[in-house]
């Protein structure tokens, strides 16, 4: 168990990394464009096309990190009017619905990625396939990382529905900030 955990926090981070990077590669391939169409007045081939598909890798390995740490949207009344018992129903609930879309994203993400294998990308001339590859590798790590989280969950080694209460946290930071000013 605490091996699995290790290796499911290494790859959510390896995954937040790269996706990361992706956003800095598409950042600056954005900005290259700009700056090829309208300062130069001669815009680039490839630019545009690499900006959109580091975008799509961004995306999709970044929900990874998402799912492990719990920063995927929730319902934040569920988790006021749910008791503590009812919460784990609740958690264990959410996480099979995410894993049953993880795994459809998975399978059909493999099998689009080898039915457009032949087909290149205009601009960059390599096989699409790289660009609908990002389907099924985030969906993989973020399969991981679902499970890391729903296991730490039923471990006690992570707590239920939110971690804190962020309108508490900023309710103390302003009584700080009085106290220190008196």
């Amino acid at each position: 168990m605490e091996r699995f955990l290790r290796v499911a926090d290494f790859t959510t981070r390896l995954a937040l990394v790269v996706a990361v990077a992706m956003l800095v590669v598409a950042a600056a391939s954005g900005f290259y464009q700009v700056l090829t169409r309208f300062v130069f007045n001669a815009p680039s081939t490839w630019s545009e096309v690499l900006t959109r598909s580091a975008m799509i890798w961004c995306v999709f390995l970044a929900m990874a990190a998402c799912f492990r740490w719990g920063y995927m949207m929730a319902v934040e009344v569920i988790y006021q009017l749910v008791s503590r018992r009812l919460l784990l129903l609740v958690e264990i609930l959410v996480a099979v619905a995410c894993l049953l879309v993880l795994w459809i994203l998975l399978y059909y993400g493999i099998a689009m990625t080898l039915r457009v294998s032949s087909q290149t990308l205009s601009g960059l001339y390599i096989s699409i396939a790289w660009i609908y590859a990002a389907i099924p590798v985030g969906a993989a790590f973020s399969i991981l990382a679902v499970m890391a989280r729903l296991l730490a969950q039923l471990t006690g080694r992570e707590p239920l529905g939110r971690t804190r209460d962020e309108t508490l946290d900023e309710a103390e930071t302003r009584s700080e900030q009085e106290g220190k000013r008196a």
